[in-house]
């Protein structure tokens, strides 16, 4: 299996996270600068198009992001705070000829002050005709960070999903 993680504004995969991956597939990282890349989705798309990935990963703006190729690619996604209603950088969503994808996991922490909770909610609820496959776990004690323990519960339930 292949893993595309994206990470978060200013962000990267650390170590642990990327040693709880790995038993999973082959994973990749890259690096993005999302202020000089308007256009990460595409980018990001293109890069790794080639590379046969099977799953996207994203937290906060890669979450967005990987809400997309997720989408261009066809394949599930399991997306952490994802800033899908409002985002502090400014993002091109190119076209996209299937607006669906078969499975995402999403998960939300209440007590996120970055990435809005609510807002979050009420884009999914405006886009379950093209998604009627989402799976969302919210975590009341959850705030923007994601820690190991939560990240390893929910990549579990996610591969357990699939």
């Amino acid at each position: 299996m292949k893993i595309l993680y994206i990470h978060g504004l200013n962000g990267s995969l650390s170590p642990e996270k990327k040693a709880l991956l790995e038993p999973y597939g082959e994973v990749f990282a890259p690096t993005i600068d999302y202020q000089s890349d308007t256009h990460a989705i595409a980018s990001i798309s293109t890069a790794f198009k080639a590379k046969g990935i099977n799953i996207v990963i994203g937290s906060s703006m890669g979450g967005f992001t990987g809400y997309y190729v997720s989408n261009i690619m066809q394949c599930p996604a399991l997306l952490f705070n994802p800033a899908l209603a409002l985002r502090s950088v400014p993002q091109t969503i190119p076209e996209i000829k299937n607006n669906t994808s078969r499975f995402k996991q999403i998960v939300l922490g209440t007590q996120d002050d970055v990435v809005n909770p609510k807002q979050t909610l009420k884009f999914l609820s405006e886009t379950l005709i093209d998604h009627p496959e989402y799976k969302i776990h919210i975590h009341n004690q959850l705030a923007h960070r994601i820690p190991l323990e939560v990240f390893k519960e929910e990549i579990q339930l996610f591969f357990k999903s699939l």
